[in-house]
């Protein structure tokens, strides 16, 4: 056949082909930024629950023992509730028989509704001082307490000693909180309690700037005076004893809602509250202490001084606390009286800005919540799946070579059956391949087998077809058709060929000696339709060369003996592969369907009944990518046509026979071991980066390590069976950081492309011919 050419001057439509090209072409950027916007979605989702689970920005340092010779006197001697007007500090004291009850650290989902239960059957209100990451992972919990007309207050959001913290994270804290409390229950606050904090006396040189900055935000920082000490655990009868104020004095009592387990605290409240209010005591919020305190100054001082008083509580707006009063009750002041609850006077609903990043922190937190644990369960199974993957490869390989090597013992020396001494065909298909057909076709001039060559040169621009021709082998015929691709090309070589065993491989390709008589042997088993060639890095020498070595000597040494052994050898690898042309036309031929034409044939010959085996000995040398671009457009197009050839066939599934057995044992273990397990692969390194850096580095370094040795243990026998030498198992931990990411990546962009109906064209790799004679590479 004769390549034709347009008629100069005449511009040519452009072929389907070509068409496809294009289209393709504008979809892979978009695409591209759809996975890596995946990614970053994922890696942003860790990095929240890691922050709201305190392994991010985790600083558990607490101070203890400094000098308070810095804070001034009254502050020391005076009550627990602390509040700044214009720069002036000025501490409360709780009026007698008037206790606060305040809860720190939670909310939980499990202790905080109970402590609520009990609250509301006992009629009485509390404030509870709440973490902001624990908020933003209970907002229901949240919600409920608000609504019940109990108070809330900040205690930052990752329950960090601010003594220690820059200005900028303890507006952070503060901030993140307000946000949560907003989405949350649709309030903030301004009432704050430092987390480590507990009487006034307390507070020291490094901890006093803390509240004074605090407090010029317009925070009111609330201190203790009786503490229970419930979480000691000493037993109800001890937290009720230690909860009581001395000499019927007013107090803020501290209790704790989360931290751990919180039934006797649960249970000595509901003790604690009917034993004080038989004492006569009330109990109220921290508002509705301060108002008590107001009401108070009004009836003593007047209402110049009861007004000071209110100005003062209500104080600067700290930031994040937008919006007005919740509430019922009033309020008067310029314009219409304004209606709040005393017992919530320190609330502020929230709004605009405030109210709608609140809700989107609530949410990226779910999601989060929901997200994070579920990756780590399936994880768990990839885990397994992959370490089950290379038990179940190691003990069938060896089966495999124990098998297919047998010299002696049971059954004798393994055999095929007669010798197969026939003619056969090779096919050598070529689309500018003038560096490598002479070196290609010189190897199999030295084939111990008789062999016809059939070089389809598919449309080469460049003088491919002459280089073949001129070599002046007999044996050696050239065809010459348009620009078709790879498929058309082996179906006009099967079509020409002029014996009933044809042997496909690469232009690039170089067979040893005996490859071809290798190859062929296993059809003398009139059950075997196709067979599977060892196709091995000729170009190993470089980086990128070993890495795909590695992964060629332990693909074809232990996944191909696994499929061979389980009946379901998904692929022939067109460096190397044998069919019986009978078998070929009976299936079709290479069908353009797909752009992986040679797993698209093999299973349709599992389909059709016939066997496809793997034989070890038929060794051939092949060009692998010399650059990380080539790299990633030859196994993007891999992947892409794998998926394209398994959903071809997704029939087989249900079907019967031959058909449903690889439909059920075959396409299962490919989409598992080639699909599912390396897409979801890359989540297992981001965790352990992320295990690395913000958890526990020894235990994940060890962690990973262990997978390592086992991959080495698994490359190393297979190097064993393949009689390879082991100084480039060397590169394998390189490998497992850089190569088998972009794997990874390859097969995470063809699921993207395969899932967005995107279509890709045969794509031509540069070749160097650096690959000669396979005694020049061995």
């Amino acid at each position: 056949m004769t390549t034709t050419t347009p008629s100069r001057g005449r511009r040519r439509a452009p072929s389907k082909m070509e068409r496809a090209a294009g289209k393709a072409a504008a979809l892979q950027k978009p695409r591209v930024i759809l996975a890596l916007l995946l990614l970053l979605g994922l890696t942003s989702v860790m990095l929240l629950d890691g922050y709201l689970r305190s392994e991010i920005g985790n600083d558990s340092r607490v101070r203890d023992g400094a000098a308070y010779d810095k804070v001034p006197e009254k502050i020391l001697d005076g009550g627990p509730i602390l509040t700044f007007n214009n720069g002036t500090a000025k501490t409360q004291s709780v009026p007698k028989k008037t206790i606060v009850l305040t809860f720190d650290d939670g909310p939980t989902g499990e202790w905080t509704p109970q402590v609520l239960k009990v609250l509301e059957e006992n009629d009485i209100e509390a404030t509870f001082f709440m973490v902001g990451s624990m908020v933003s992972r209970y907002p229901s919990v949240v919600k409920n307490l608000v609504d019940q007309g109990n108070e809330v207050g900040i205690h930052t959001f990752t329950h960090v000693d601010l003594s220690y913290q820059s200005t900028a994270r303890l507006k952070r804290e503060l901030l993140q909180t307000q946000l949560a409390l907003a989405g949350a229950a649709g309030v903030t606050t301004t009432l704050f309690r430092a987390p480590y904090s507990s009487e006034i006396n307390a507070v020291d040189n490094y901890s006093w700037p803390v509240y004074q900055e605090i407090g010029g935000l317009g925070y009111t920082s609330v201190f203790v005076n009786t503490d229970s000490d419930d979480w000691k655990k000493p037993g109800v009868s001890k937290i009720v004893q230690w909860a009581t104020p001395k000499k019927n004095k007013g107090a803020i009592v501290l209790m704790h809602d989360a931290g751990g387990d919180r039934s006797q605290t649960v249970k000595a409240l509901d003790t604690y509250i009917k034993k004080m209010k038989a004492k006569g005591y009330t109990f109220t919020t921290v508002s509705g202490a301060q108002a008590k305190l107001n009401q108070a100054a009004r009836a003593s001082s007047g209402a110049g001084q009861a007004a000071g008083a209110a100005g003062q509580q209500a104080g600067q707006q700290p930031p994040g606390a937008t919006g007005g009063t919740s509430g019922s009750g009033t309020a008067s002041g310029s314009g219409t009286a304004v209606k709040i609850n005393t017992a919530q006077a320190a609330h502020r609903t929230a709004t605009g800005t405030t109210l709608y990043e609140g809700k989107a922190l609530i949410w990226a937190v779910a999601v989060a919540e929901w997200v994070v644990p579920a990756l780590s369960w399936f994880l768990v199974v990839v885990g397994v799946a992959v370490m089950g993957r290379f038990g179940m490869m190691l003990i069938l390989a060896r089966r495999h070579y124990r098998q297919r090597n047998r010299k002696r013992g049971r059954g004798g020396k393994f055999s095929w059956g007669p010798t197969v001494t026939r003619p056969v065909t090779v096919i050598v298909p070529a689309y500018n391949e003038k560096e490598c057909i002479a070196n290609t076709l010189k190897s199999l001039a030295k084939s111990t087998h008789p062999i016809e060559i059939i070089v389809v040169d598919d449309g080469s621009e460049d003088n491919t077809s002459e280089i073949a021709e001129s070599l002046g082998m007999p044996n050696v015929r050239v065809i010459r058709q348009e620009n078709a691709g790879k498929p058309a090309a082996l179906n006009n070589g099967v079509r020409n060929a002029s014996y009933d065993i044809v042997v496909m491989m690469d232009g690039d390709t170089v067979f040893e000696p005996d490859a071809v008589h290798q190859l062929v042997q296993p059809f003398a088993d009139p059950e075997i339709g196709a067979v599977a060639g060892n196709a091995k890095v000729g170009n190993r020498n470089t980086m990128i060369g070993a890495w795909q070595h590695i992964e060629y000597v332990m693909g074809f040494n232990l996944d191909r003996r696994m499929y061979d052994l389980l009946r379901c050898m998904p692929t022939i690898p067109g460096a190397i592969g044998a069919f019986r042309r009978d078998a070929v036309l009976e299936v079709g031929g290479m069908s353009e369907d797909t752009l992986a034409e040679d797993t698209d044939i093999t299973i349709a010959m599992h389909r059709a009944g016939w066997r496809v085996v793997y034989q070890e000995h038929a060794k051939a040398w092949t060009e692998a990518p010399g650059s990380l671009k080539q790299l990633w457009s030859q196994r993007y197009r891999w992947s892409y046509g794998t998926m394209q050839a398994l959903w071809k066939h997704r029939k087989s599934l249900t079907d019967k026979g031959p058909s449903g057995r690889f439909g059920r044992v075959g396409m299962p273990l490919v989409v598992l071991f080639q699909i599912v397990t390396p897409v979801f692969a890359p989540l297992i390194d981001v965790f352990t980066v992320y295990s690395m850096i913000f958890v526990d580095f020894q235990a994940a370094l060890l962690a990973w390590l262990a997978v390592l040795a086992v991959q080495l243990v698994c490359a190393a026998y297979a190097f064993r069976l393949d009689r390879e030498k082991y100084r480039y198992l060397a590169m394998l931990p390189l490998q497992q950081l850089a190569y088998r990411q972009m794997m990874y990546l390859v097969l995470i962009h063809s699921c993207v492309t395969a899932l967005t109906g995107g279509r890709l064209r045969w794509q031509k790799l540069k070749r160097t011919g650096e690959v000669g004679t396979p005694a020049g590479v061995s």
